[in-house]
C-alpha cells in the first residue's frame, strides 16, 4: 500500500510539473498609433509528457482570459470555426512562436488579447492569463526630449529621444530639422561632434503620419571661424580695433601739431616780408621828396627863360 501511494503521489507531481511548465511569454504593454501596423512579439512553451505533445490549433482573442471554445477570436488556426479578421496575421507557428501582426491599427483595437494553444490529448491545453494589452493612441501625444539643454559648442554631443505616453514597436520614427526630413530614422537620433550646421529646430513623428509631429526643440551651436569660436574671434577683432582707433587718434594728434607747427612758422615769414616791404616804401618816398624840388626849380627856370625872350 505505501508503494502504491509512493507511485500516484509521483504521478501527481509529474502531472503538476508538466502543466506548470506550460507557459506564454507576452510583450510588454505595446502603444500603436491609429493607421499603423504593430506585431506582439510571443513565444509559448507547451507541456511535454509521454515523448510530447502535438499542438492542434492556435487562437488569439479580445478581452477573453479562457479564449477557448466558441469564444470570438481575432485569429483562430482553424479559420472555419471563426473567419480570421484580415487586419490580424499570425506569424508564429504550431511549436513555440506565437507573435501576431496588426495592420491598420484602430480603435476597436485597444484591448488586451490572448493567446490559448489547444493540444491533443485536449487537457493540455492552455491559455496565457497575463495576454498583452494594446493602447491605441494618436500621434500628437509624442515629445521630444533632449540628453541636456543649453548651448552647444563645437564637437560636443546630444542625444534627442522621441517619447510617447509608452512604448512603441515596429515603428520607424523620422526626424526633421527645421521642417526638412533627415536621413535618419528611430527613436533616438544622436548628435555628435555638433557643428554650427546642426543648430535648428528638431523635430520628430512616425513615418505613418509626417503632418503629426513633436513639439520643437531648439538646438543651438556656437558657429566658428577656421575652427576657432566666434566669441574668440569677436574679442579678438574688438581688441585689434581699439588697437587700431587709438593709433589712429595719436596719429591724428601728432599731425594735428604739425600742422600748427607749420602754420606758425608760415606766419613767422609772412610777418618779416611785410616790414622790409614798408621799409623800402619809405626809402622810395624820401628819395622822391629829395628830388622833386629840384624838377621844379629847373621847370621853372625854363619857364622864366622862355618868358623873358619874348
Amino acid at each position: 500500500m505505501a508503494v502504491w501511494d509512493q507511485k500516484v503521489l509521483c504521478g501527481v507531481m509529474f502531472l503538476l510539473a508538466a502543466a506548470g511548465s506550460q507557459q506564454v511569454n507576452y510583450p510588454g504593454p505595446v502603444c500603436a498609433v491609429r493607421g499603423s501596423s504593430v506585431t506582439l512579439l510571443c513565444t509559448f512553451t507547451p507541456a511535454v509528457i509521454n515523448g510530447g505533445v502535438q499542438i492542434t490549433r492556435v487562437v488569439w482573442c479580445k478581452n477573453h482570459e479562457i479564449c477557448h471554445g466558441t469564444t470570438p477570436s481575432v485569429y483562430d488556426s482553424e479559420e472555419r470555426n471563426n473567419p480570421n479578421n484580415p487586419r490580424y496575421r499570425y506569424l508564429g507557428d504550431k511549436k513555440g512562436n506565437c507573435s501576431l501582426q496588426i495592420t491598420d491599427v484602430q480603435e476597436e483595437d485597444n484591448a488586451t488579447l490572448y493567446f490559448r494553444m489547444e493540444t491533443k490529448p485536449l487537457k493540455e491545453s492552455f491559455t496565457g492569463p497575463a495576454g498583452v494589452r494594446v493602447k491605441v493612441v494618436d500621434v500628437t501625444q509624442m515629445e521630444l526630449r533632449s540628453s541636456r539643454e543649453g548651448t552647444f559648442k563645437r564637437g560636443e554631443a546630444v542625444t534627442l529621444t522621441c517619447n510617447t505616453t509608452c512604448s512603441f514597436h515596429q515603428l520607424e520614427v523620422t526626424w526633421f530639422r527645421d521642417s526638412h526630413a533627415l536621413t535618419f530614422t528611430g527613436p533616438a537620433l544622436h548628435l555628435g561632434s555638433l557643428t554650427a550646421e546642426d543648430s535648428g529646430n528638431y523635430t520628430c513623428g512616425f513615418k505613418i503620419n509626417n503632418i503629426a509631429r513633436s513639439p520643437p526643440h531648439s538646438v543651438f551651436v556656437e558657429a566658428e571661424v577656421g575652427g576657432v569660436q566666434v566669441s574668440l574671434v569677436v574679442g579678438v577683432v574688438s581688441v585689434v580695433l581699439l588697437a587700431l582707433c587709438a593709433l589712429i587718434l595719436v596719429l591724428y594728434m601728432i599731425r594735428r601739431k604739425q600742422r600748427a607747427a607749420v602754420r606758425e612758422e608760415t606766419g613767422s615769414k609772412q610777418g618779416g616780408g611785410a616790414e622790409d616791404d614798408v621799409s623800402y616804401g619809405h626809402i622810395q618816398i624820401k628819395a622822391r621828396s629829395q628830388t622833386r624840388p629840384a624838377e621844379k626849380a629847373e621847370d621853372s627856370i625854363i619857364y622864366s627863360t622862355v618868358v623873358g625872350r619874348a
